[in-house]
């Protein structure tokens, strides 16, 4: 016999709807200007490096395009070439 103090879990309304459909999914939007930073402090790091380790540069590779998408087209296609320019210089070195 359940003790009355203890929850009965194959009651209809025990466990709350894990996926409710009523609620909104939160969603994110980044500041253009910070991401605008973010990529330039990038590309300014790529720029001044004589070398830059491994694990950054698979980092920097997987990232930047990514946050380019948040910009206007022409400024996120110019942002990408000169990232990728200093990746190959740095490729070279």
């Amino acid at each position: 016999m359940a003790r009355p103090t203890q929850s009965d879990f194959f009651a209809p309304d025990a466990q709350p709807e894990l996926f409710d459909e009523e609620r909104e999914t939160p969603t994110f939007s980044p500041s253009i200007d910070s991401v605008r930073a973010h990529l330039q402090r990038i590309l300014a790091e790529t720029k001044a490096a004589q070398s830059l380790p491994r694990n950054r540069v698979s980092l920097y590779r997987t990232i930047f395009p990514q946050m380019t998408l948040w910009l206007p087209e022409e400024e996120a296609a110019q942002l990408r070439f000169e990232f990728e320019a200093e990746m190959e210089r740095l490729k070279a070195a």
